[in-house]
């Protein structure tokens, strides 16, 4: 009677596994193999153990962000990234802007979301921004403030999951001292580009912005009027219907033209 109250004890464990099980179960326990309860598969009460889920606890906490310059380029290669990264398509934030600050309203909306344990991915250091000096505030904000891990992908030193420790963190913030000292410099880089782009392209006769609107069939008679003094260049620009400035404006590329 003791020992029904007690509950099966020994007799009963031996029943449930059985008597010839038993080595072979405790050998399992001991090396850290599938049991019973548990296949070769890693799966436990019906639930795989390999997945995402559990080798990081939730994805729900798991987020990307996504810049480009403009609206022309394609973020499918950093959308891919992403995917692939297992970040949920909810928790992906893209913004359509230039890196040179941090004032874009979908990394804003990004940052009010963000707490305490949260995961971001990030494809390289030069989507996140292009301002030495903002990158550096911003991932102090992210990873001390508001104590949010990183990844980026494209850099593997940077994932401040591993290396917590103080030699980590160190060989951490200098690479992102580097790539961001990078990123700033291939952004004036491209911006001295574009200018020396501009200037030779303005040597070589292309005018940029809207085309001039034709002349109108009243302007060579008010032109002629004004350079001879037979009428006030306001009183000819009125006869063409247009500003005094335009008028001399257009006058200037018209005497270039004959």
């Amino acid at each position: 009677m003791g020992n029904a109250a007690k509950g099966p004890g020994r007799a009963g464990f031996l029943c449930k596994v059985g008597p010839f099980a038993l080595p072979a179960f405790l050998a399992a326990r001991r090396r850290g193999g599938p049991t019973r309860k548990e296949d070769r598969n890693g799966r436990q009460d019906g639930k795989d153990s390999n997945t995402p889920e559990r080798r990081r606890g939730t994805i729900s906490n798991t987020y990307g962000y996504i810049r480009v310059s403009t609206r022309e380029q394609n973020e499918d290669r950093q959308l891919i990234a992403l995917r692939e990264a297992a970040v949920p398509e909810g928790n992906i934030f893209m913004d359509k802007q230039s890196g040179k600050d941090f004032d874009r309203p979908q990394y804003k909306r990004l940052i009010k979301r963000l707490k305490a344990d949260d995961l971001l991915y990030v494809k390289s250091i030069d989507r996140l921004g292009r301002n030495y000096e903002e990158i550096q505030n911003q991932w102090r904000i992210l990873t001390k403030e508001k104590r949010v891990d990183i990844v980026v992908l494209d850099m593997p030193l940077l994932d401040t999951r591993r290396g917590k420790d103080l030699m980590g963190t160190f060989l951490s913030d200098i690479v992102l001292q580097v790539l961001s000292f990078v990123a700033e410099n291939e952004r004036s880089n491209i911006r001295r580009r574009q200018a020396e782009g501009i200037a030779a392209a303005k040597a070589r006769g292309v005018r940029f912005g809207r085309p001039p609107r034709p002349l109108p069939e009243s302007y060579h008679h008010a032109y002629q009027q004004w350079k001879s003094g037979m009428i006030t260049g306001t009183a000819a620009a009125r006869k063409c219907g247009m500003p005094l400035s335009t008028f001399r404006y257009r006058a200037e590329i018209y005497e270039k033209a004959q």
